[in-house]
């Protein structure tokens, strides 16, 4: 069945007559579609290296360039293909967004002398999937993903998902936000304000990849860390990225 995977339990969200199925089942449904406009590509990219190998003088090997043309485009297109599908993977249900993006922060940040605290929670309230402690400050980022059709922008410094407002989305973690700090300057001492991320993993940003809005930054997950490490990294010292990465491992609730 579309949708299935042996890594995450199944989820009534992605199953029966829902978009992620509906979308699998049409990918599939669509294939030889798309093996026949890649055909057609491949015969375009021929003709073209042919007459590349005849405009240098490569009467003999004209017929070898217009093969490794039409190879390099079928296959560059069919990796597009799989690159296109597998973007929607957290979208899908096939994926989990946390997991990835943890292995992202931990890959990109760690050696920057940056801590990556996965799945906290203040007790009895909502929790968040990343807390981030570093040179450049303190970040919480979540994670989300949308229709691979629906358009993620700022308008007048609102914040939408489509046509829809995006309110919803940046309210809860803007406060989240707010709440950790406060709960981090109690208990260490230390003033620290926490910026609030979210990493869309399905879902069409701007060109730039990131959209600011109504106090939260969105962006693609590989684009975090960089987004991350830009921040001035003369905000804390390092023993007072220490005190707060231990404050938050014995404060926070692990979830």
């Amino acid at each position: 069945m579309p949708g299935g995977s042996i890594y995450v339990q199944p989820n009534e969200k992605y199953t029966g007559s829902s978009p992620q199925w509906w979308y699998e089942k049409f990918w599939r449904d669509d294939a030889p579609n798309r093996l026949k406009r890649r055909y057609v590509k491949a015969a375009v990219g021929f003709v073209i290296g042919v007459a590349l190998g005849l405009r240098f003088d490569l009467a003999g090997g004209s017929a070898f360039t217009g093969l490794l043309a039409a190879g390099l485009v079928f296959g560059g297109d069919w990796l597009y293909d799989i690159y296109s599908f597998r973007k929607t993977a957290v979208w899908r249900g096939a994926k989990r967004g946390e997991i990835i993006m943890g292995r992202l922060l931990r890959r990109s940040l760690r050696r920057h002398d940056y801590h990556v605290l996965d799945g906290r929670a203040i007790r009895g309230q909502a929790s968040i999937d990343h807390l981030v402690i570093g040179p450049g400050g303190v970040w919480i980022i979540d994670n989300e993903s949308w229709s691979p059709d629906t358009e993620i922008a700022c308008y007048a410094g609102r914040l939408f998902f489509g046509e829809k407002y995006g309110t919803k989305t940046a309210k809860p973690l803007v406060e989240q936000a707010e709440k950790f700090a406060e709960l981090l300057s109690r208990e260490t001492g230390i003033q620290v304000s926490i910026t609030p991320m979210l990493a869309v993993h399905c879902g069409i940003l701007p060109r730039n990849g990131v959209v600011s809005a109504e106090g939260l930054t969105l962006a693609k997950p590989r684009t975090m860390a960089r987004l991350i490490k830009a921040a001035d990294r003369d905000v804390l010292s390092p023993a007072q990225i220490e005190v707060l990465a231990r404050t938050a491992a014995r404060e926070l609730q692990r979830v």
